[in-house]
């Protein structure tokens, strides 16, 4: 069949080391689709990419017809069929959220305006990059011709860190727990909610709370650890996710493509508009949704309670605020 063509951005760096193998060896897209991997980085990065490239080759795998590196956005964005912008830039010590947003807004809006002019107009964009739902909404606004619905950004990882918190508690496999539902933003704000979350424990399905029979973990250090998962594994490999979230990345991309299960639902950042749960309209929010003919949907009509209200609420104010910064920062761009 026809190969299928995707985009990885900040292509030398660690989380791309992981993610390309997956994508490549058929995880994502399947054990008998062809891929085309074309592989952006900065220009200091080409040498690393190119041993990357050799690593690829190296690897001698059935599906891959042929990697492309580049430094051009118009030769890596051409007549794609998915787009994982990995590369952003990084926060560094002492650097303000602020100046981290400005140099991003630059870097997806002209990946935005690339994808615009150059890409497939059906392109399905993940945006992996922090901060990931405001880099991914100024994508989206840099690509009008484009339709917003086919942007999203990577909340998988907290939803998987989720997954994983309540299996271990319970002694299950994460397999056994779903429906735990991100909402919000990628970043200490998000509110990992399990009040819908389902775990099968010896062959019977029950609500978490029920089965963990202990709200103040629940409300309290559930939530917290996964916030802050991201920083703990700085603290301890003085590197940042790279394993787990190139898995979080081909999940993903893999539900895009080929829906969710039934009966389950997972989470992502989408445009917020027409949403049921009172989140103010284009925001770039995690909610859960299902997945049927590579199109995303709402889960409508899941009762909010108040501490849960709250917490979403606070990360909406969180998002917005970052929108209206980083809108101020694409007009001088």
């Amino acid at each position: 069949g026809e190969p299928v063509r995707v985009l990885v951005t900040g292509a030398a760096g660690q989380i791309a080391y992981s993610l390309l193998y997956s994508i490549a060896k058929g995880d994502v897209f399947g054990k008998d689709q062809p891929l085309v991997l074309v592989l952006l980085d900065i220009t200091p990065m080409m040498t690393v990419l190119e041993g990357v490239v050799m690593e690829l080759q190296d690897c001698a795998l059935p599906l891959l017809r042929e990697v492309i590196p580049t430094d051009k956005e118009e030769v890596a964005f051409k007549d794609l069929d998915v787009a994982i912008l990995v590369g952003s830039m990084p926060r560094r010590e002492g650097m303000e959220r602020k100046d981290l947003l400005k140099a991003n807004v630059k870097i997806f809006k002209s990946q935005g305006a690339a994808l615009d002019k150059y890409a497939k107009k059906t392109v399905k964009v993940v945006v992996v990059g922090n901060p990931a739902n405001t880099n991914c909404l100024i994508a989206s606004k840099s690509a009008p011709s484009i339709p917003k619905e086919n942007f999203s950004c990577l909340t998988r990882l907290d939803h998987n860190r989720a997954k994983s918190q309540i299996a271990l508690k319970l002694g299950v496999t994460a397999n056994d727990v779903k429906n735990v539902i991100i909402w919000g933003n990628h970043s200490s704000t998000q509110y990992p909610d399990v009040n819908h979350a389902k775990v099968n424990v010896k062959g019977k399905e029950v609500g978490v709370y029920e089965a963990i029979k202990d709200d103040s973990w629940l409300k309290g250090d559930f939530i917290l650890t996964v916030q802050q998962r991201g920083a703990a594994v700085i603290k301890a490999r003085k590197l940042s996710s790279a394993m787990s979230a190139a898995k979080a990345i081909c999940d993903h991309v893999r539900d895009i493509w080929f829906g969710t299960p039934a009966g389950e639902f997972v989470s992502m950042g989408v445009i917020s508009d027409g949403n049921s749960y009172g989140v103010p309209e284009d925001l770039l929010y995690s909610f859960p949704v299902v997945i049927k003919d590579k199109t995303w949907k709402f889960v409508e009509g899941l009762p909010i309670n108040d501490f849960s209200r709250e917490k979403m609420d606070l990360t909406a104010k969180e998002l917005t605020e970052e929108k209206e910064t980083a809108v101020e920062f694409l007009s001088s761009a």
